[in-house]
């Protein structure tokens, strides 16, 4: 059996294999209000179809002003909750398990879908005002308020209250957005947050803002639900998150009740060289695994199954996210399965008449 088939458990629950959906934002709540529709149950119920062993909804804002865009998915109040049911639903019939991540963009709130506009979008056409842990701005992008002490406090509760939505709406799995120069890394960096509080100044200070979320989630959502947390391992700036900082700071989530550090990079500041190529990012990952006693991911340019499943039997990474190639091919990993000689018993009822699939 090829290891990208193997299932993998985390805490209460089971992956039928290793190749795992990560969040991609659609940008398709067409009334801005962060209710789901048709098209999300459509695009993930795909790839749940397609043999992903977990598929994992967008970036889902906890609150209004933590959407990226107008038209970015939420999980703030009641009717979201209701609207994501049916997709919940839906992946777990495939046999998937239904992931979300809760995210929140700090400074880089508030612009437009790349076709419907360009750059920030003004308060006079549906945007708002970000908050962070700073009042710099991301370049072109709106200035954001620097969030008070109390008010970092009340986010916390607010991603508390996101991550019990998500479980109401069927979620098995829950991962915080802490990467990309969104929210939670605009407080772990130090290119970012110069505060004086105790969200600011030491590496540990720095980190409490997300510690203190994976606190109060676990506590929330119980022991069976994993808690999964994205991060950038990497500002490629010599001054801010690296890939040092990124592990001990896993280690600190770890034993606030996190299961799993999913490993990406960059997003936080523009001006900097990324070293991108075919599997870019599996270093970064092998790093953090390198010094944090949990299962970890890799993402990034992996685009066929060789190089997946070499990944794993050559490294310590235990799951393989796809993101742009499960884009191409929402059934990629009933394609991996065929490529690597693998049976599989996944395969839609419907899909299965006659001679194909040839597997």
């Amino acid at each position: 059996m090829a290891k990208l088939f193997e299932r993998i458990s985390v805490r209460g629950i089971t992956s039928r294999n290793r190749i795992w959906i990560a969040p991609m934002c659609m940008y398709s709540c067409e009334n801005k209000d962060g209710v789901v529709n048709n098209w999300h149950l459509v695009h993930l119920g795909s790839r749940a179809s397609g043999g992903a062993g977990l598929v994992m909804a967008e970036a889902t804002a906890i609150r209004p002003d933590g959407r990226i865009s107008p038209w970015d998915a939420g999980i703030w109040n009641e009717e979201q909750v209701e609207a994501w049911k049916p997709v919940t639903e839906f992946i777990k019939s495939q046999g998937s398990l239904a992931a979300i991540q809760l995210a929140h963009a700090g400074r880089k709130a508030s612009v437009y879908r790349s076709w419907s506009g360009d750059g920030a979008v003004p308060l006079s056409a549906d945007g708002w005002q970000p908050v962070s842990s700073t009042n710099e701005a991301f370049p072109e992008y709106n200035t954001p308020r620097e969030l008070s002490t109390a008010e970092v406090k009340e986010l916390i509760g607010q991603w508390v209250q996101a991550a019990i939505n998500s479980v109401k709406a069927g979620f098995q799995v829950i991962e915080i957005h802490a990467a990309h120069g969104y929210l939670v890394h605009q407080f772990l960096s130090p290119l970012t947050n110069h505060r004086s509080d105790e969200f600011g100044g030491s590496a540990q200070n720095r980190a409490r803002f997300l510690v203190e979320i994976v606190k109060g989630m676990r506590q929330a959502i119980g022991e069976e639900i994993p808690l999964l947390v994205r991060f950038s391992a990497t500002d490629y700036h010599p001054d801010g998150f690296t890939v040092e900082a990124c592990s001990e700071v896993a280690r600190w989530c770890h034993e606030a009740g996190a299961d799993l550090f999913d490993i990406s990079s960059g997003g936080l500041i523009t001006g900097v060289k990324i070293p991108v190529g075919p599997g870019y990012q599996v270093p970064l990952s092998q790093e953090v695994s390198d010094q944090v006693d949990a299962p970890v991911s890799a993402v990034g340019l992996i685009t066929d199954a060789k190089q997946a499943e070499e990944i794993l039997q050559t490294t310590d990474i235990d799951i393989i996210m796809i993101a742009r190639l499960s884009l191409r091919d929402p059934y990629w990993p009933l394609r991996a399965a065929h490529e690597l000689g693998v049976q599989v018993n996944y395969w839609p009822n419907q899909y299965t008449r006659g001679t194909y699939p040839a597997n």
